[in-house]
């Protein structure tokens, strides 16, 4: 698998974010910061994720993208899009329950305007588990079924902190 990496793209209140890649915890940091510059805005009209490229992402950031679907149909009463073809991809989105709070979408987009790759954000440990704890916690709060899944991680990451 390719490592992975982060592009976006932001122009007139659309916001897109590309996966390539193997997309993991490393890079979590930067996804949840990028999401801050999102959720800080005052016009934002769509937001487009794009896993057209995407060969693996991990569980944390899977629940990040949890957080920005919630947080958009929250604060700006939109529902974003996933572009995933990748069908291993899409049952795990499914699997998780964010085919609740995107629309997933099977074919690629028009067109994603001028993409600039994210830079990597080090975090220090007690942040990164606490947005480890709250991306598990929102996929259980997503999905219940798959609390058996996550309910170790949970669990040690409370008692950490």
């Amino acid at each position: 698998m390719e490592p992975g990496k982060i592009l976006v793209s932001h122009e007139a209140g659309d916001y897109i974010i590309k996966l390539e890649g193997d997309v993991r915890l490393t890079l979590c940091a930067s996804l949840n910061q990028y999401m801050d510059t999102i959720f800080e805005s005052d016009s934002v009209e769509d937001v487009i994720v794009d896993l057209l490229d995407t060969e693996g992402v991990d569980s944390t950031t899977l629940g990040l993208l949890a957080k920005l679907a919630l947080h958009c149909k929250e604060r700006f009463d939109i529902r974003p899009t996933i572009f995933c073809v990748d069908e291993g991809l899409i049952q795990i989105l499914e699997s998780m329950g964010l085919d609740d709070i995107f629309s997933i979408v099977d074919q690629p987009p028009d067109k994603l305007g001028e993409l600039e790759q994210l830079s990597h954000v080090e975090e220090d440990i007690d942040k990164l588990q606490k947005q480890i704890l709250e991306a598990h916690k929102l996929l259980v709060l997503l999905k219940p079924e798959i609390k058996a899944e996550f309910i170790d991680l949970i669990q040690c990451l409370e008692e950490k902190s």
